[in-house]
Formats: structure tokens, C-alpha cells, sequence
């Protein structure tokens, strides 16, 4: 039996504001793998898990009684043994969306936690760099997008997620933090993914159309609430 606990949100039931827990929820969703789901408030950790696994936050699975607890070991091992034929496999294709937009998350966090009005342009441009990028490879075609025998060229991509129409592991790592980037830089800085970020939109527009997304996400009210306390004012 497979169980998997996440971090529980600002009621200590609901999901909570983590995109590692969300990311191991998706790839577990997308698996169809049968797994039961326990939430831990942090503040009121119950004594059983403190022994189940010590001086580890969520989130961790159990697996025929062997605790795991890295989250890229334990992405590494659902894709081992959730193989196919019974289980889908979820790596991509093409190795360069494993690494899209994976610096987007540091610059957003320095832009968000820093409280001085004189840096915070500069840390804006270094986010919009980041996000730009990655509206760049969603908007260029993979090679499987280009027919060869074909007239027409395409120049732009119309595919729905990283690596293809299909979500993989790439996108359970990317989404859950692109959608804090939208819901907290709009919050606390009244920044928005710029609407010319047209492979950006798609990107999340096709990922919110997703049970497997929109039921591992976390509300944006509890996401707001936990980066209450992260996100710096701007003072002088």
C-alpha cells in the first residue's frame, strides 16, 4: 500500500501551500495509481509521525513500510516502480524540458522577499528574464511538432505542456511553482505574467483545464496566506 503525506493547509485538514507535496500528488494522480492521502498540520505534528519519520517534514510516502522522504528519490522511485505496462511513464522526451524555467522560482523569491524600493526593478527584470525564457521554449516546436515532407513550416508551438499534450514529470515539478508565481507576485508586488507571454498562458490555461492539476492545487487564498509572513513590503 502506497500513502503519501502532504503538508495540510491554514484549517490543518485541507491541502497546504507546498509545490513539492503538489508535485508528488500529481505524478501519483497521473500514475492512477491506487494511494491513500493524509495531511499534517505542522503545528500540531501528531506523535506517530514524529516517529514514522523523525526530524522530516512532509512530504514523504510510505511504501510496504519503508519511509521515503527526498523528493527527487521518491520521483525517481514512483517512475521505477509505477513502470509500465501497468503504470504510464511520465519522463519526458526531450531532456531540455526537464530543465525549463527551472531558475524561475529562485528569481521570484528574490524579488518577493526583498524590501528595498531601490532593488526592486532590477529583481523584476530577473523574473521577467527567467519567464521569458520559458515562453520561448513553450512557443518553439519540439522536433515531433516539425513534418518534414511538409509545406508548411511551423514556427510556433501549439503544444500543451512542456514536453508535449501530454503532462510529465517536468510539468509536476514547473506548475505547482509557476502558479505560486502568478498568485503571490500579483498579491504582494502587483505583478503579472505579462499577457505577450503567449506560451506562458497556454502553458497554464491548458494545466488549469487538468484534474490533475486543479485537485492537487492548493486555493489561492492559502497560498496568499502562507507567503504572508515571506513577502517583504517595499519600505524606505
Amino acid at each position: 500500500m502506497l500513502c503519501s503525506v502532504l503538508q495540510a493547509g491554514s484549517d490543518g485538514e485541507s491541502i497546504g501551500n507546498c509545490p513539492f507535496s503538489q508535485r508528488l500528488f500529481m505524478i501519483l494522480w497521473l500514475k492512477g495509481v491506487v494511494f491513500s492521502v493524509t495531511t499534517v498540520d505542522l503545528k500540531r505534528k501528531p506523535a506517530d509521525l514524529q516517529n514514522l519519520a523523525p526530524g522530516t517534514h512532509p512530504p514523504f510516502i510510505t511504501y510496504n513500510g519503508e519511509v521515503r522522504t527526498d523528493v527527487n528519490k521518491i520521483e525517481e522511485f514512483l517512475e521505477d516502480v509505477l513502470a509500465p505496462p501497468k503504470y504510464l511513464k511520465l519522463s519526458p522526451k526531450h531532456p531540455e524540458s526537464n530543465t525549463a524555467g527551472m531558475d524561475i522560482f529562485a528569481k521570484f523569491s528574490a524579488f518577493i522577499k526583498n524590501s528595498r524600493p531601490e532593488a526592486n526593478e532590477a529583481l523584476e527584470r530577473g523574473l521577467l528574464k527567467t519567464l521569458q525564457k520559458l515562453d520561448e521554449y513553450l512557443n518553439s516546436p519540439l522536433p515531433d511538432e516539425i513534418d518534414e515532407n511538409s509545406l508548411e513550416d511551423v514556427t510556433v508551438s501549439t503544444r500543451k505542456f512542456l514536453d508535449g499534450n501530454e503532462m510529465t514529470l517536468a510539468d509536476c515539478n514547473l506548475l505547482p511553482k509557476l502558479h505560486i508565481v502568478k498568485v503571490v507576485a500579483k498579491k504582494y508586488r502587483n505583478f503579472e505574467i505579462p499577457k505577450e507571454m503567449t506560451g506562458i498562458w497556454r502553458y497554464l490555461t491548458n494545466a488549469y483545464s487538468r484534474d490533475e492539476f486543479t485537485n492537487t492545487c492548493p486555493g489561492d487564498k492559502e497560498i496568499e496566506i502562507a507567503y504572508s509572513d515571506v513577502a517583504k513590503r517595499l519600505t524606505k
